[in-house]
């Protein structure tokens, strides 16, 4: 069906709108859009470097809408309340340490490109270094999935998507892994604090 809609005089800015709601925060299938734009551009259907150019700037506008949600709408309705007060404090630090890291890497993984720039504005990450790491991160992914699919082929769907998914286990097996160290850690400096107080 998505190639399908991808054929004929609106397929760019149907590929526009599904990029760049992904890169919002909206879950559709935009990377399953510029795979399959890619495979269309293999068979004479579309342009291959139009295809990167649209893509592209739906990546950078989505992003970019996602972080002020993210920075305007959600930090108001995360802000109440001492233990979401520091998860921001928590998110704050991240970004202020991996910021540049996260959201370029970020592009590239399944599940964490929908997420990365909500969470860059809800930490109230400085939005000029967002642009410069996401347009970064928008082009060298848009170009790489788009030639990828365009030299692939048809095996495309397939194996980009599977590649997506395996990024995103690692990626969720690598968070659980940093929180229970770092939940470990936390619980034993407290009962370090309880033992070292007086009685």
């Amino acid at each position: 069906m998505l190639a399908v809609a991808l054929t004929g005089s609106l397929a760019y800015p149907l590929l526009f709108v599904f990029v760049a709601a992904e890169s919002a925060g909206v879950p559709v299938p935009g990377e399953t859009a510029v795979i399959t734009a890619g495979v269309l551009a293999s068979q004479g259907e579309l342009s291959l470097w139009a295809v990167i150019v649209v893509a592209s700037a739906a990546a950078i506008v989505g992003d970019n809408i996602g972080y002020v949600l993210g920075r305007k709408g959600v930090r108001r309705l995360l802000v109440h309340g001492k233990k979401r007060e520091e998860l921001l404090q928590r998110a704050e630090e991240f970004f202020g340490r991996h910021g540049g890291k996260a959201i370029f890497f970020g592009r590239f993984i399944t599940g964490v490109r929908v997420v990365i720039a909500w969470a860059a504005g809800t930490s109230q990450y400085p939005w000029r270094r967002f642009f410069v790491w996401n347009a970064a991160g928008g082009i060298c992914w848009a170009a790489a999935v788009a030639t990828a699919a365009y030299l692939l082929g048809e095996a495309a769907k397939r194996d980009l998507t599977l590649a997506g998914l395996i990024l995103l286990g690692l990626v969720l097996v690598g968070a659980a892994i940093y929180g229970g160290v770092w939940y470990w850690r936390r619980r034993t400096r407290s009962r370090g604090a309880a033992s070292a107080s007086p009685s």
